[in-house]
């Protein structure tokens, strides 16, 4: 319970480390939620609804059982991770279990640039599509989306790809803290294109990695707050992004020391700081924001607060958001108040969402949750066919309709894995461990579809006549 409003309007913020199995089951009875201890928000905030109780209700069971089960996760990606960077040194499976036998097993250091994250063994690929160059229309969509697929790796990993693969500079891998979960919950890494005129920096916003519990409750968290003639945002993003506590987004921070000495940076202010310094010694150069699923929402929400700052400067250096597999990050309102604002800074926005990917129809999009995407959707089917439309087919994902097309897809999605190597060439080539991943895609449709595979697949082979006309059609739009 709070007597103020620390961000200058409505909020709701959710401390699930504070509700009881009592506090709960109040919640589903009682409208009032200011009587609920683990709930931060005005004395006159209700939940009328039955269902938004619900709804409160289980993304706070869900973050606690996150919690719960935080070091389990962790220790089952790492042996996951480990194995996988165990059977590709090794040369395969059954030269591991060979090597194995004779005592000369092959096991990469975690910090090496030889050891992929569980996402990177899912697609291995590293090269920029020699076919896309600077001047292309695809080339950005590209960089960005293999950069945003590079931020789940180690930092030696990346600068020896950016520098050796990519001939670019690696300028940083940086983490970031959570004021709220207090934990060092966000990553992000900043690459410099030297050869694109005019120089192209780029920021990418790690995603969602499979096995940290603290990233997955950043994802089902629906806080939100309320800021007036903004509108409502996602708070668990905002936290994740530096959200300060009792403040909201002061333009201008002191980052605090925490009782071990170590220094707490925040996302936003610390890639704001680095920005300025790297942008005013190159004036000609510009920067991308960029991210995959979670880091998507992190990129355009970065854009958001370089907006409500009236950050003119850097918004006039920033050439474009390009956010693959993003969830939604508020409502109507700040949607209408974001596309205003890109408008008049003339910043490119492109939200790519491919096939039946889940990520980027929730939150739901109904008459109790209030989340809503903002811009056009660059949409792409499994044929990797582009359009632009408004909102992605199937906006809330669960519908009966929809059931046996997205299981027949996903059927098409497991046999155009083994045909695609022999239309577009070998660097299409899909490895065991992501057909597993289409296989149990039969299930859970939409869930292999947000995997970064294919959206690196649409960045380099989707139609380019869509990508033109979304280019030249985005200031038109109508709201």
């Amino acid at each position: 319970m709070a007597s103020e409003e620390p961000f200058g309007g409505k909020y709701l913020l959710l401390k699930p480390e504070e509700a009881s199995v009592v506090d709960l089951g109040h919640l589903l009875f009682s409208s009032n939620l200011n009587d609920r201890k683990f709930i931060e928000c005005p004395e006159d905030l209700e939940a009328r609804v039955f269902r938004q109780r619900w709804l409160l209700f289980i993304s706070v069971v869900a973050q606690k059982l996150l919690s719960t089960s935080a070091n389990s996760l962790k220790k089952f990606g790492d042996t996951l991770g480990l194995w996988l960077n165990r059977i590709s040194s090794n040369g395969g499976l059954i030269t591991l279990l060979l090597n194995i036998l004779k005592g000369k097993m092959i096991t990469p250091e975690r910090s090496s640039a030889a050891f992929l994250s569980v996402v990177g063994n899912l697609d291995p690929r590293v090269d920029l599509d020699k076919n896309i160059k600077h001047k292309h229309a695809k080339y950005k969509a590209l960089l960005s989306m293999m950069a945003s697929k590079l931020s789940y790796e180690n930092e030696q990993f990346i600068s020896n790809a950016v520098k050796n693969n990519w001939d670019m500079d690696f300028l940083g891998l940086h983490s970031f803290w959570n004021d709220y979960q207090e934990l060092w919950s966000t990553r992000a890494m900043i690459v410099q294109d030297r050869k694109s005129e005019p120089n192209m920096v780029v920021v990418a916003f790690r995603g969602t990695e499979p096995f940290d519990a603290d990233q997955w409750r950043t994802d089902v968290d629906i806080s939100w707050y309320e800021l007036p003639n903004v509108g409502r945002i996602h708070g668990g993003f905002m936290k994740a992004l530096g959200l300060q506590k009792n403040s909201g987004w002061p333009k201008e921070i002191e980052q605090s020391s925490s009782s071990d000495d170590a220094q707490h940076s925040y996302a936003y202010y610390t890639i704001r700081e680095k920005l300025r310094v790297m942008l005013e010694a190159k004036e000609d150069a510009k920067f991308i924001l960029t991210g995959h699923s979670l880091g998507g929402a992190l990129a355009i929400l970065f854009a958001a607060v370089l907006v409500l700052h009236e950050e003119e400067w850097l918004l006039d250096k920033l050439e474009g958001v390009y956010t693959f597999g993003q969830p939604r990050v508020g409502d109507y309102q700040f949607g209408k108040f974001m596309k205003d604002k890109l408008r008049k800074y003339d910043v490119r926005y492109m939200r790519y969402v491919y096939c039946n990917d889940v990520v980027p129809r929730v939150p739901y999009d109904d008459k109790t949750l209030f989340f809503k995407h903002f811009g056009p959707c660059l949409y792409f089917n499994s044929l990797y066919h582009g359009q632009v439309l408004d909102e992605e087919p199937n906006k809330n994902y669960f519908s009966l309709f929809w059931v046996i097309p997205k299981i027949l897809n996903a059927v098409w999605e497991l046999i155009r894995g083994f045909l695609i190597p022999f239309v577009k060439g070998e660097d299409y080539i899909q490895n065991w461990f992501m057909t597993l991943a289409r296989l149990f895609g039969l299930i859970i449709p939409g869930l292999p579809a947000h995997l970064p595979l294919d959206y690196v697949n649409v960045t380099r082979l989707g139609s380019l006549h869509e990508l033109l006309e979304l280019q030249n059609s985005q200031d038109s739009k109508s709201d």
